[in-house]
């Protein structure tokens, strides 16, 4: 594993929440530096296959050398029109890690950390052609105050949007410590940090759609899945958990579930278990692992 990706959080929980049968076919939607797919691998035998998906051009060198295994270098919202190039309609167990790769928070050019001073980028794919850089600069607004907002969670979001569009014309902010400096107001030297990530946060999710992608991804594993086969996810802050919670009790993000014509609960996923958080060990080893939540159901 390349020396810059960390362990993956809640490795054993979430692969065993997979319940793995030898022969099945599962994919890790989430690659990153392959620790997952790893321990999949390992439980897996001689004829089960295993499909990872990583849009990030950097984690194809962590690809591993193993017959069973294939590496698509996709966003996962296309999983199944993927999996059907490679003649795979159903799979046995669907697993999702929505972090961000360690890797791509240390290597400073990529944009992504509050520690380094770099371009605003913070693309995940390079293909991607949005970037932090034209959220910064050429948002309205209104759709800048909600972008920090609704995925920041930011209480000053309307003020913060009206310093950021009021400095932009005068020149472009073009890096993270410009960015830091325009917005140094709202940066209490006692939570600079926190609100900083809280902002980096908020302009990551808006350039690479991470809600609507896991909207899209969620709302395929129903067909994907087969009877009896697993979901596990671990989301991290509390939009993404919130979106699998719902789906998973309702098969839907919004309103109800569906009811049959007899008034009985038509969904497609059964929780398995409860919320799992990772231990204070776990936390103490890894600081990234604290505010990790895994879901895991089981395709009715």
């Amino acid at each position: 594993m390349h020396p810059m990706y960390h362990n993956p959080v809640l490795l054993k929980e979430s692969v065993d929440g997979l319940a793995i049968e030898e022969n099945g076919v599962y994919v890790d939607v989430t690659f990153g530096g392959g620790g997952h797919s790893k321990e999949i691998l390992k439980q897996l035998g001689p004829y089960g296959k295993l499909f990872a998906f990583d849009q990030d051009e950097e984690a194809m060198g962590n690809a591993l050398s193993d017959s069973r295994f294939t590496l698509i270098n996709e966003n996962f919202r296309y999983i199944t029109q993927f999996l059907k190039f490679y003649g795979i309609r159903k799979v046995n167990g669907v697993l999702a890690d929505f972090g961000v790769s360690s890797h791509q928070f240390d290597k400073a050019e990529r944009g992504f950390s509050t520690r380094f001073d770099a371009l605003l980028d913070m693309r995940m794919s390079q293909k991607n052609t949005v970037s932090a850089y034209d959220v910064v600069n050429s948002y309205t607004y209104d759709d800048l105050r909600k972008v920090l907002f609704v995925y920041g969670d930011l209480r000053n979001a309307n003020a913060m949007a009206k310093v950021v569009i009021a400095q932009r014309e005068a020149n472009p902010i073009k890096t993270t410590q410009q960015l830091k400096e325009v917005l140094r107001q709202f940066l209490p030297a006692s939570k600079e940090h926190k609100i900083l990530a809280q902002i980096y946060q908020a302009i990551r999710i808006e350039v690479n759609q991470e809600i609507a992608v896991i909207e899209e991804f969620l709302m395929q594993t129903p067909d994907l899945i087969v009877g009896g086969g697993r979901l596990s996810v671990i989301s991290y802050h509390s939009l993404e958990d919130r979106l699998v919670k719902r789906f998973i009790r309702a098969g839907k993000f919004e309103g109800e579930p569906e009811k049959d014509f007899y008034g009985n609960i038509e969904v497609p996923f059964k929780k398995v278990g409860g919320l799992i958080v990772p231990t204070a060990q776990e936390v103490a080893k890894n600081n990234r692992a604290r505010s990790a939540k895994l879901r895991i159901a089981k395709r009715i």
